[in-house]
């Protein structure tokens, strides 16, 4: 619903409550006003329902600045209070009182304070090579083990930590001792990375505190700098098993690297999603129309909010202990060919939830995917690490246990590519259709290999991955290039979805897929055929729905028995209540 649409729909039965959700993304930001609809009581909130109303969407893009790429918050702080205006004039159309606002983004990106708060410079962006050479610095000082051990995080190369240590010790850019690198155009990219070096060491000395995105788009909001556990359970240095900032590892790191300095010093406070931060400050309040409302930490790392927002059961509990799961075999799934309509699956009811040791995945699928389980605790076994498995923390205790996975971005950048080609956007929905009548199952590529993924003639290197298959079995078309793709992803959900079941010792009998991928029913349909798992799709918007949750639960807006905060469960209820979900069924189901 556009926001003038929501303007002309005025209940009339009253005023009603409403939260507004900024959710910021890598390529773009928006902020959208969550109406808890009339009819849905605090003491019943499995009736409850929330509606959406997207009030502001804005651009938002790493840049070159200072030497690198980075992140003008500047211009996303201008789309949020245009955005947050909007919404307070949707609010008040409507006769809404504005409860609250949460803030969400990506993670381990992050901006350095001075000593009065003032932003030192544009964020970096984790997309800067800088950080390739400190974690290899990094790991040689600390093995990659021992991290683990303490923050139970996968391997990769932009980690905050890994962020710390080059801003803090100038590490990055080429080798110039490298007798290979003597052009000019190297020299002249030596040079620039040296300044950058520079000048991000300063920042650095300068630092008296670290804020991740969000909270730093929260501290402009209240004038109060925390740190929530969610977003900060991806910066390296949080114990993932207490939940708090592990002072041991952070004292070694800072013996490895003694440039660091007072690395805790600058470590802000923890809290947990659903405090309240703060009220927001008065030039805020003028800028936008708002009255003084509350700023709630939510799950702020936007895939936290997603899987709160993704209607599974209860969290698993592991019958076996920590898992020594043997290595899978190279990929070999055999994606069927389907080519009858799905029929519409029901997804489970509120109230209905596995028996110990079993449990659902999640698959929040989006440009990237992020496949995995909601536990109870992590998993940090050895084979646990050497699988790549990261422990991120989530909502109400849980760990969110997952491995990346390239997600539709292959796809989007052959439909990109196609379309410059005729001059005019491809339809989509007719290529799909399309490749659904392909045969199936001919062709499987690896879709997390490194030569996806950069942009740029992505069907060329999608047909010569294609045609390292021996013997090639596929045209050369843009339908069969399409089913090929989306096959190998399906066959990729699959082995992550397995792995993770058997690596902490639960078994997996459904997969919920939530965000943008959601809307594609031919990979929906094909992830359940190559799972053996019935697939429920839905919803769409689950980062936006999560944080709003969230904070209608903190807000006592959205309560259980006898008035005590809804549970996790309760919230649940709500997300089926107010979404259509769809479900895919296999044919050939796992026993």
């Amino acid at each position: 619903m556009s926001a003038a649409e929501s303007r002309a729909a005025c209940d009339a039965a009253g005023p009603d409550t409403a939260f507004i959700a900024v959710d910021l993304g890598a390529t773009s930001g928006r902020v959208m006003l969550g109406v808890l609809q009339p009819g849905a009581t605090v003491a019943a909130p499995d009736e409850a329902r929330v509606e959406l109303v997207e009030c502001g969407r804005f651009p938002n893009g790493p840049a070159p600045h200072d030497g690198g790429l980075r992140w003008d918050v500047d211009a996303l702080w201008r789309g949020i209070v245009a955005g947050l205006r909007e919404a307070a004039s949707v609010a008040a159309g409507r006769g809404l009182e504005v409860r609250g606002i949460g803030v969400d983004s990506w993670a381990v990106d992050h901006g350095l304070l001075d000593d009065g708060g003032a932003l030192l410079a544009r964020p970096w962006c984790y997309r800067d090579p800088r950080t390739d050479a400190a974690r290899e610095r990094v790991y040689a000082r600390i093995p990659f083990a021992e991290h683990y051990a303490v923050n139970g995080l996968q391997d990769l190369p932009f980690t905050s930590v890994f962020q710390f240590v080059a801003g803090a010790t100038g590490t990055g850019g080429p080798d110039t001792a490298d007798p290979g690198h003597t052009s000019t155009a190297v020299a002249k990219a030596a040079a620039v990375a040296k300044g950058a070096a520079v000048a991000e060491t300063a920042e650095w000395s300068r630092a008296a505190q670290v804020l991740l995105v969000p909270d730093l788009i929260t501290y402009r909001l209240t004038g109060r700098r925390v740190a929530e556990v969610t977003n900060a359970s991806t910066t390296g240095l949080l114990d993932v098993r207490t939940r708090t900032w592990s002072d041991a590892y952070i004292a070694r790191l800072v013996t490895a690297f003694p440039e660091l300095g007072d690395l805790r010093a600058r470590l802000p406070e923890l809290v947990e999603p659903g405090t309240a931060v703060g009220h927001l400050l008065p030039e805020v309040r003028e800028a936008t129309g708002l009255a003084g409302v509350p700023v709630f930490a939510v799950a702020s790392h936007d895939t936290a909010s997603a899987v709160a927002a993704t209607p599974l059961p209860a969290a698993a509990q592991r019958l076996s202990g920590p898992a020594t799961s043997t290595p899978l075999p190279p990929l070999t799934t055999t994606v069927a060919r389907r080519d009858e309509p799905v029929q519409d699956g029901v997804a489970p009811g509120p109230g209905e939830g596995p028996t110990p040791g079993e449990t659902a995945a999640y698959i929040s699928s989006g440009t990237w995917s992020l496949v995995g389980l909601e536990l109870d605790e992590p998993v940090l076994s050895e084979a646990s690490r050497e699988a790549n498995f990261t422990n991120e923390l989530g909502i109400d205790g849980t760990v969110r246990y997952l491995r990346n996975v390239m997600g539709l971005w292959i796809l989007d950048e052959c439909v990109r590519q196609w379309s410059q080609e005729d001059g005019r956007p491809v339809d989509l929905p007719a290529l799909l259709e399309e490749a659904a009548r392909e045969p199936g199952g001919r062709c499987l590529v690896e879709v997390d290999g490194e030569e996806f993924l950069a942009p740029g003639d992505m069907p060329g290197r999608v047909r010569a991955a294609m045609g390292r298959q021996r013997p090639p079995a596929v045209a050369e078309s843009r339908p069969a290039t399409a089913r090929v793709v989306l096959d190998s992803l399906a066959a990729a959900y699959a082995r992550v979805v397995r792995q993770a079941g058997e690596l902490a010792g639960v078994r997996v009998t459904a997969i919920h897929v939530v965000g943008g991928g959601s809307r594609n029913e031919l990979l929906n349909r094909l992830t359940a055929e190559a799972s053996g798992l019935p697939v429920h799709a839905g919803p769409v918007e689950a980062t936006a729905l999560g944080n709003i949750l969230v904070q209608a639960r903190a807000a006592g807006a959205l309560t259980g028995p006898a008035g005590a905060p809804a549970t996790l469960s309760g919230l649940r209820a709500t997300v089926r209540a107010s979404t259509d979900l769809r479900g895919y069924e296999p044919r050939r189901p796992v026993s």
